[in-house]
């Protein structure tokens, strides 16, 4: 692991991350609940996260991620997908801070 990156999930803990890492990769690796229905190759948008602080750290979104990100629930200006947002460098705060949508988290619980 890179020191100093780390990536908060906002009710559930902060994680220690490492370039090349994807946000899902983060969650799936510590049990955060954000559902991942295609198998992480941007075909869907269950994977749908608010990136709150340090997107300066990420890829920029392809064309094919805007395109799922259309039909995701909550889309903001600060919408990724987890399975392609990944960790390039460490953010400028030295965090990457992010939100996962309840309806999302409440379907992974429901099994929905």
């Amino acid at each position: 692991m890179t020191p100093g990156i780390s990536i908060h999930f906002v009710d559930h803990g902060t994680f220690e991350a490492a370039v090349g890492d994807s946000i899902l990769d983060v969650a799936m690796r510590h049990e955060v609940p954000l559902d991942h229905a295609c198998g992480a190759v941007c075909a869907c948008s269950t994977c749908h996260v608010r990136v709150e602080a340090g997107a300066d750290a990420l890829s920029e979104a392809s064309e094919d991620e805007e395109d799922q990100l259309d039909a995701a629930r909550d889309l903001g200006l600060d919408s990724r997908l987890g399975c392609q947002a990944r960790l390039e460098r460490a953010p400028a705060g030295g965090e990457v801070r992010v939100r996962i949508p309840s309806w999302n988290v409440n379907l992974v619980r429901e099994g929905g």
